[in-house]
C-alpha cells in the first residue's frame, strides 16, 4: 500500500512529499546511479581472476592482490574523505573520486603485467573511497524520507552494482580480460557527467574535520564494536569473492553469472529482508543470525569444495546473509557514537576495509600452500570471530545514541512496503 500523506522535510521545512522510497529528487538518483557503477568495481574482477592468472602467468595469491591493493588504499583513504569534502564540498569530492576511477580503471585495462594492474587498482581504490564515503552522506542529506530509507536506497545501489559487476566482467571478460576495466572507465564517465549536471553545487561546510577525528571516534565502544564486527565478516566476504573463482574453474561468463545471482540476492535482502528482520528481532539478533548462517555456508563449501554445485549454491545464498548484514550494520553505525555521520562512516569504513585487504591474499596463500579447502575454513573462522565480537560488545550498542537510530529504522522501514 502506498502512503500518500505529505510530511515536512526537517532540513528545509518544505513538504517532503509521499513517504515512498522511490520519490526522490533527481540529484539523489544521479548519485545512486554513480554508486551502482562505482560498486561494480568490487565484483568486476571476479570472472577475470583466472583468465588474468592464466594469461599473465600469475598465481592465485598474486592475482588476489587486485583486491588487496584496492581495499587497502580505500580503507586508509576513508580517513581523508571528510577532510577533503569539508574543504571543497561534497559535489567536487564526488567528481574528483569519479575522475580518479575513470583514469585508473582505464590504465588497468592497458596494463601489461599483474604488478601494473595491482598498482592501478590502488589508485582506483583512492577514487572509490572519495566517492563512496561522500555519496552515502550526500544521499542521506538529500533524500526524502527517513535516514533508514536513504540508507536502504544506498544499500540497494550497492547491491545492484555488486550484482552487475560480475555480469559485466563476465560478458566483457569473454572478449578480453582488459575489456571489463575499459568498460568501467567508460561507464564512470557517464556517471561523472550525470553527477555534474544533476547534483546541485555543494559548498564546503563550515566545520572542517581533521585526520584524527575518525580515529578518535573509534574510542566510542559502540562504534568500535560495530567496526570490528564488520572487519571480520568482511574477511569472510572477500574470501568468498577472491578465492571461489579458482575452485569453480569455469569460464569468465559462467563465473559472472554465478556472482550475478549472488549480487541480486544481496540487493533484494538489503532492501526487503533486512528491514523486516530488524523490525521483528532487533539489530543485534538479526546480525548474529545472519553471521551464523554465513559461517555454516562456509563450512559446507569447505567440506564439499570439490562439488561445483555446492560452491555455486554457497556463493549465491551468501548474498542474502551479506545483504542483511550490510544494511543493518550501516544503519547502526549512524547512531553508534555521538559524532557527525561522515566521521562515523569514515572510521567504520577504515576498519572494515582492512579485512577486505587482508583476506584475499591470505586465502590465496592458504589455497596454494595448504589445500583448496583451507580458505573456506578460514572464512568460517573469521565470521565466527565476528559473532563473538558482536556478542561481547552488544551491551555498548544499547547506549543513548543507538536506540534513536534503530527505532527510526524500525519505524520507517515499513515504508519499503510502498514498493510491494
Amino acid at each position: 500500500m502506498t502512503t500518500t500523506t505529505a510530511t515536512t522535510d526537517p532540513r528545509t521545512g518544505s513538504p517532503a512529499g509521499p513517504r515512498s522510497l522511490l520519490n526522490q529528487p533527481r540529484a539523489v538518483w544521479a548519485v545512486a546511479f554513480a554508486c551502482v557503477i562505482a560498486f561494480m568495481g568490487i565484483g568486476l574482477v571476479d570472472p577475470i581472476l583466472k583468465p588474468i592468472a592464466d594469461q599473465l602467468d600469475a598465481s592465485p595469491s598474486q592475482v588476489s592482490l587486485l583486491f588487496t591493493s584496492y581495499m587497502a588504499v580505500m580503507g586508509v583513504a576513508m580517513l581523508v574523505t571528510g577532510v577533503v569534502s569539508s574543504r571543497i564540498g561534497a559535489k567536487r569530492t564526488l567528481l574528483l573520486g569519479l575522475a580518479l576511477i575513470i583514469v585508473f580503471a582505464g590504465l588497468a585495462g592497458l596494463s601489461g603485467s599483474v604488478g601494473e594492474i595491482v598498482g592501478f587498482r590502488a589508485g582506483w581504490g583512492l577514487g572509490n573511497a572519495l566517492f563512496i564515503a561522500t555519496a552515502l552522506s550526500t544521499i542521506v542529506v538529500s533524500a526524502r524520507g527517513s535516514t533508514a530509507q536513504a540508507i536502504i536506497l544506498f544499500e540497494a545501489a550497492l547491491g545492484l552494482g555488486i550484482a552487475a559487476g560480475p555480469l559485466l566482467g563476465g560478458a566483457l571478460g569473454s572478449i578480453s580480460w582488459r575489456a571489463p576495466f575499459l568498460g568501467v572507465s567508460v561507464l564512470m564517465l557517464v556517471a561523472l557527467v550525470a553527477t555534474a549536471v544533476l547534483l546541485p553545487a555543494t559548498p564546503s561546510t563550515g566545520t572542517r574535520t581533521s585526520l584524527a577525528d575518525p580515529i578518535r571516534a573509534l574510542r566510542h565502544p559502540g562504534l568500535l564494536t560495530i567496526a570490528l564486527t564488520a572487519l571480520f565478516y568482511n574477511m569472510g566476504f572477500f574470501t568468498l569473492l577472491a578465492f571461489t573463482p579458482f575452485p569453480l574453474d569455469m569460464t569468465a561468463q559462467q563465473v559472472g553469472l554465478v556472482f550475478f545471482g549472488w549480487g541480486i540476492l544481496l540487493a533484494v535482502s538489503s532492501v526487503w529482508l533486512a528491514p523486516r528482520l530488524q523490525r521483528r528481532f532487533g539489530a543485534v539478533p538479526t546480525v548474529l543470525g545472519s553471521l551464523a548462517l554465513f559461517a555454516l555456508d562456509f563450512v559446507a563449501m569447505a567440506v564439499w569444495t570439490d562439488s561445483k554445485t555446492v560452491l555455486v549454491v554457497g556463493v549465491v545464498v551468501a548474498g542474502a546473509f551479506l545483504g542483511v548484514n550490510n544494511t543493518v550494520i550501516t544503519e547502526a553505525v549512524m547512531g553508534a557514537a555521538p559524532v557527525e555521520r561522515p566521521v562515523a562512516s569514515a572510521a567504520y569504513s577504515f576498519v572494515r576495509f582492512s579485512g577486505g585487504a587482508v583476506a584475499p591474499f591470505a586465502a590465496g596463500k592458504l589455497g596454494e600452500d595448504l589445500s583448496v579447502h583451507a580458505p573456506f575454513w578460514m572464512g568460517a573462522g573469521v565470521v565466527v570471530v565476528a559473532m563473538v565480537v558482536l556478542a561481547v560488545g552488544a551491551r555498548h550498542l544499547r547506549g543513548e545514541h543507538l536506540p534513536d537510530a534503530l527505532s527510526e529504522a524500525e519505524g520507517q522501514a515499513v515504508a519499503v512496503g510502498d514498493l510491494d
